[in-house]
């Protein structure tokens, strides 16, 4: 899956800047923009804000918090001059995001405290179009993105918000600014980049709709794979999830993750949840590795993070997984990580739980 982002960005701050441009005229200090508090010259300015600080921050990897510094606009600056520096600073982002190694991740609080390059254009992007769409409606302007920009974002940082009639609609129901029918409208909102464990030496990262419909495609979904991956389990894992997506009951927390090795980047295998907890608290558990990878104690290592993980939440009470009779490696790890058998089924699979 080739890494588009960086030129998502540009495109998505020229139809910014082609849409507003028209009203570089008017005072934008006297408009509100529209849904906000915030004036247009506030709103547009705020754009070019958050470019320049997401660039920042995944050029500069920080970990803890954003780069300390902010921007301001020259003593003069007119609306031409604003447009400039949302030009600018796009730019910024947008060679950030394609000059960002493929395993770089930085800070952002917003869920899980760090996001991957994906993640960074995804939310530049975001702010682009709502910001535009905002400042738009407040001056009377048209406005509406190309469809592969909203549904780049959702695809990214909304895995929990189910596609509605087109990207674009979504999007703005999503953040607030629309209604869907059947669908009751936002009052808050939040996006989610993927969530990333990490091991002594592994990342477990959260594979996204975008990277699953990849690998159904079969794509690599955005990894650099070890010779023989992905795996086929990993491609079905990846349709259960594409599928979860759709019916709008996916939860990324409890989805499919790519174990990829610290050493050399590259992915390994995939781990994950089957769906969410049931009504008891007990939630399914699958894996698969790929051949040059496996006798090494991936499996084990990766099992043991997201068993930690999940046994911190209120909501999982006991884990499960079936293994096939034949699968004598495979049985081992769970056993490793404190799986207990507790049945066999008709189609040769070894059931196997582990209570918190």
């Amino acid at each position: 899956m080739r890494n588009v982002g960086g030129e998502y960005v540009t495109e998505a701050v020229a139809g910014c800047v082609e849409t507003l441009r028209p009203a570089v005229a008017r005072d934008w200090t006297r408009v509100r923009a529209a849904g906000l508090e915030w004036s247009v010259h506030e709103t547009a300015f705020h754009i070019a804000d958050d470019l320049v600080s997401y660039a920042a921050n995944l050029a500069g990897l920080a970990q803890d918090d954003y780069v300390p510094f902010e921007i301001r606009l020259d003593d003069g600056t007119d609306n031409s001059g604003l447009l400039h520096v949302i030009e600018a600073t796009g730019a910024l982002l947008s060679a950030a995001v394609r000059t960002a190694p493929r395993e770089a991740r930085a800070f952002h609080p917003h869920p899980f405290r760090s996001a991957n390059r994906e993640g960074f254009a995804a939310m530049g992007i975001a702010e682009v179009l709502l910001h535009t769409h905002d400042v738009a409606g407040a001056l009377g302007l048209a406005y509406e993105p190309p469809r592969h920009l909203p549904e780049f974002v959702l695809t990214r940082i909304f895995p929990h918000v189910q596609p509605g009639p087109t990207p674009w609609d979504t999007l703005l129901w999503a953040t607030g600014r629309g209604e869907l029918p059947g669908r009751a409208r936002l009052a808050e909102w939040r996006w989610n980049n993927n969530l990333v464990h990490t091991t002594e030496r592994l990342t477990l990262q959260g594979i996204t709709p975008a990277a699953a419909r990849d690998l159904v495609m079969g794509g690599d979904g955005g990894f650099l794979w070890l010779q023989g991956g992905p795996f086929e389990g990993t491609r079905e894992a990846a349709s259960f999830l594409l599928k979860a997506y759709e019916g709008g009951v996916h939860r990324p927390e409890f989805g499919v993750f790519a174990l990829v090795r610290k050493e050399d980047g590259r992915a390994i295998g995939g781990m994950g949840f089957h769906g969410v907890p049931d009504e008891d608290g007990c939630v399914e558990i699958g894996y698969d590795l790929v051949e040059g990878a496996r006798g090494n104690g991936y499996a084990t290592e990766a099992l043991e993070a997201l068993r930690a993980w999940a046994f911190a939440r209120e909501d999982v009470t006991s884990l499960f997984a079936t293994v096939d009779r034949d699968n004598h490696p495979s049985q081992a790890v769970v056993t490793r990580a404190g799986f207990r058998r507790v049945g066999e089924g008709e189609d040769g699979l070894l059931a196997y739980e582990l209570p918190r």
